[in-house]
């Protein structure tokens, strides 16, 4: 099963995630079939980018977001 989930990346105290997606079996920092986009928490006001146009084709062949991610795409638009 294909996941939409987060991958940690930064500095130490200082993390930058990726939005990505990949095999639910893989590491957080494993393999990765493609990337969406980023979320950095560290600035203020939070940065977020995503591009909707493939994270909504990736749901609809059946690719799941984590519950944090589902948050991420409402705020980006991506989810209704």
């Amino acid at each position: 099963m294909l996941k939409i989930r987060l991958r940690r990346m930064g500095a130490k105290k200082a993390p930058f995630y990726r939005i990505i997606v990949a095999d639910s079996r893989a590491p957080r920092n494993g393999a990765f079939v493609e990337e969406l986009g980023y979320y950095n928490p560290g600035k203020e006001p939070a940065e977020l980018k995503v591009d909707n146009e493939k994270a909504v084709a990736w749901m609809k062949n059946g690719a799941q977001p984590t519950d944090t991610v589902r948050a991420l795409l409402k705020k980006a638009g991506a989810i209704d």
